[in-house]
């Protein structure tokens, strides 16, 4: 078997006496560490040297979420303390650049990214407002260089979205001052950073969703009338549509294109939706697009589970605004449930339910 294209082997690896002496006497060390760390932390003992072997053992194991608690309470008090040997702006930049360090080897860490901003807030509180905005600028830089890393790492896009919103947050005291406008938004240029992600990978889930959280704040900073808003569903069903026929064995693709389907249904609440004045008429029609060009895909891609999904949304969505059109038969739906059952049987009780719910 292989994980991610690198082969497993036949079994176990057999280590020698010498190396597993040796695993042993660092689980030893490792174990007087954490003892050490807790002992010190017990005893309130929040001093420089304390830091220092708290660094030494995130460096061992930036998981142990515990010790980023006991890390905080030593930078906390070394902070507020008076005559500290160190200034407090290069404590936080000391810990800033450690968090970096550690990020490069586990992008994927949530203590990590959690005591950054952590970190980013205690700098706001010491230095202002401006410094603080500095601050979480350049944090959009660090992201900007994970996500060239690994595109669909989701903490990274979790934690953009949030420095974004601390820049936005920051800025318009700033923008009031010299502009009198209070309304700078990073929406546009977010939407714009999806669009680039996606074009260079489809397959990023982040990108995909971050682009739907941003439409609806998007389109109400456009201002947009019903014709704009039209043009735009159009573009973005344009685009879902290209990502298919490019790939349709993609998953993301998928999930992008059932988001949507769901800002076109008449029960998308208000906030969400794209097109407020649709009528029933108009998503009929726009279901039958959509299932026209899936069914051409499908002549092509027949063992592709993800069409039949898309299909029986589309007919089940077109059922709920108009049962008689015939755009979808009763044996149309079946077939494509035998197949999704052929494809997919890990999965049959869904089906079964899904069957149920379509009454065929």
């Amino acid at each position: 078997m292989a994980s991610h294209g690198i082969s497993r082997g036949s079994g176990p690896l057999e280590r020698s006496e010498e190396a597993r002496h040796k695993e042993l006497q660092q689980i030893n060390e490792y174990r007087d560490l954490v003892d050490l760390v807790n002992t010190k932390i017990a005893e309130k003992q929040y001093t420089i040297e304390v830091l220092g072997l708290v660094t030494k053992l995130l460096n061992e194991n930036p998981e142990y979420y515990t010790i980023w608690n006991h890390r905080r309470r030593v930078l906390d008090s070394l902070v507020s303390a008076e005559g500290s040997q160190q200034p407090q702006d290069e404590l936080l930049q000391a810990d800033l650049q450690l968090t970096f360090a550690l990020l490069r080897k586990f992008p994927k860490c949530y203590w990590i990214w959690n005591h950054r901003n952590w970190l980013l807030q205690q700098g706001e509180a010491l230095m202002g407002a401006e410094a603080a905005r500095k601050l979480w600028s350049g944090e959009l830089q660090l992201i900007n260089k994970m996500l060239h890393a690994d595109s669909r790492n989701f903490h990274a896009w979790s934690y953009r979205r949030f420095v974004l919103s601390q820049l936005e947050r920051l800025t318009p005291a700033e923008a009031e001052s010299a502009t009198g406008d209070t309304s700078r938004s990073l929406a546009e240029s977010e939407f714009e950073y999806t669009t680039r992600m996606i074009k260079t990978n489809l397959s990023n889930f982040s990108a995909w969703h971050n682009r739907s959280q941003l439409i609806p704040q998007l389109l109400h900073e456009r201002n947009a009338n019903p014709k704009v808003r039209r043009s735009f569903l159009d573009s973005e069903l344009s685009l879902i549509c290209e990502a298919i026929n490019t790939d349709p064995f993609d998953q993301s693709i998928w999930f992008y294109h059932q988001y949507l389907l769901s800002i076109l249904s008449p029960s998308c609440p208000p906030n969400q939706a794209v097109v407020y004045d649709l009528t029933n008429g108009e998503r009929q029609r726009y279901y039958e697009h959509e299932m026209d060009y899936i069914r051409e895909i499908l002549e092509d891609e027949t063992d592709c589970k993800w069409i039949y999904e898309a299909l029986l949304r589309l007919a089940e969505a077109s059922l709920d605004v108009d049962a008689g059109t015939g755009s979808v038969t009763t044996k149309d739906m079946r077939s494509w449930l035998g197949e999704l059952k052929r494809l997919d049987p890990l999965r049959r009780g869904r089906w079964d339910d899904l069957e149920r719910r379509l009454n065929v």
